[in-house]
């Protein structure tokens, strides 16, 4: 029997309400809120469900048949469960599609929901001057510690050209498409979206300015997000093209500078700064990456020189006639790149070496707060430029 036409009957209560437990791993919501769980039979000690899959290769069939299975088999005088799969139809995608966009006659239409008036997601742009500051170093180790507060963070991938966020979160999953929706693979409870998920390989993207902008917005628009806390972009070194169209698309952004201790690159990094004079964006504040090496005796060997953060923060001070502080300063550390290259970021696989600690008490001064923030008014205005 469907469950749709059950009677009021225990077992079947009892198996409804276990099913809406189980959450799609993908879009994190219950399968029979989505339109998942077309029905399902009762045989003796034994379920068989018929669950619809968005695409034919979803790529989590696997967790969904575990998932449910753990779910059932937990009802008293429940020991076998069988899952027949099928997929949903194009009338059905759509009908989830809206739903998952909010309902409504214009829930088809993409728009990027983080430059709404109503969202109360935080927006750091993670920006550098040159390249080679260890900006997407910055990025992933920010947003795993983010997560690890228990705040929903996502994080794209805006450095088109240079993509290197999947290999330093340890993504290796594709996203999948319901419809023309993008649902975002997930690593260390962040959810994440790259260029590099769509080319083949490590091939190198050759695009114009035109082509970068649009695949912005359809990494901001297109993908289905959920509500986050903090969204975060590793943006292209420079005030090139995709600042500009960051600017456009998410005027609420603020901007997070990455420099290193080194004269040349803080000037540099002045430069990309400045850009948010011109774009009305906040600065958030200058993160100073490599400040020293910490040797064996205890002292520090200060590689590249010495007080560019500080400069960066002082100059940009002055500029935007507002505090722009200096957030942290975090040492050279081979941890850093070792766990980067294996795909878990140093907050995680060593929190208490010297720029795991850095690096997390900078995330302290970027998380709104330390529980989730979904649906709770948060009594500050990101920027009040219009």
């Amino acid at each position: 029997m469907g469950f749709m036409s059950a009677p009021a009957a225990t077992l079947e209560d009892a198996i409804q309400a276990a099913l809406a437990t189980v959450d799609d791993p993908e879009i994190r919501r219950p399968i029979t809120e989505l339109g998942m769980v077309k029905g399902f039979t009762v045989a003796g000690s034994g379920v068989k469900v018929e669950l619809l899959l968005t695409v034919a290769g979803c790529p989590l069939r696997d967790k969904l048949t575990a998932d449910i299975t753990a779910a059932l088999t937990a009802i008293p005088g429940i020991t076998a469960v069988e899952i027949d799969f099928g997929v949903m139809t194009e009338e059905q995608r759509k009908a989830l599609q809206a739903t998952l966009r909010g309902g409504g006659a214009q829930a088809a239409e993409p728009v990027i929901p983080f430059a709404q008036p109503g969202s109360k997601t935080r927006v750091y742009a993670v920006a550098s001057g040159k390249g080679g500051v260890g900006k997407s170093s910055v990025t992933v180790n920010l947003a795993a510690a983010l997560a690890r507060r228990g705040l929903s963070v996502g994080v794209v991938d805006a450095d088109i050209y240079g993509h290197s966020v999947p290999r330093m979160l340890g993504v290796d999953g594709r996203p999948t498409r319901v419809e023309d929706m993008i649902m975002p693979p997930q690593s260390h409870g962040v959810k994440v979206i790259s260029i590099g998920m769509f080319t083949a390989g490590n091939a190198a993207v050759v695009w114009r300015g035109p082509m970068l902008h649009r695949a912005l917005q359809q990494f901001l628009a297109d993908v289905f997000w959920g509500d986050l806390d903090v969204l975060l972009l590793d943006l292209p070194p420079g005030t090139g093209d995709v600042a500009i169209s960051l600017a456009q698309l998410l005027p609420n952004a603020e901007i997070l500078v990455v420099t290193t201790p080194q004269m040349a690159a803080a000037e540099v990094a002045e430069r990309a700064g400045a850009i948010a004079m011109q774009t009305h964006q906040r600065l958030v504040g200058v993160v100073e990456n490599m400040s020293w090496l910490e040797l064996p005796d205890g002292t520090r060997m200060e590689v590249f020189g010495a007080g560019g953060g500080q400069t960066v923060a002082d100059s940009l001070t002055r500029t935007m006639g507002a505090a722009v502080p200096l957030l942290g300063q975090i040492p050279l550390d081979t941890l850093v790149r070792e766990a980067g290259d294996a795909g878990t970021p140093v907050v995680l696989a060593d929190p208490e070496a010297p720029a795991a600690k850095a690096l997390d008490a900078i995330a302290d001064k970027l998380a709104i707060r330390r529980e989730s923030l979904v649906g709770k008014p948060l009594g500050l205005l990101v920027n009040a430029r219009k």
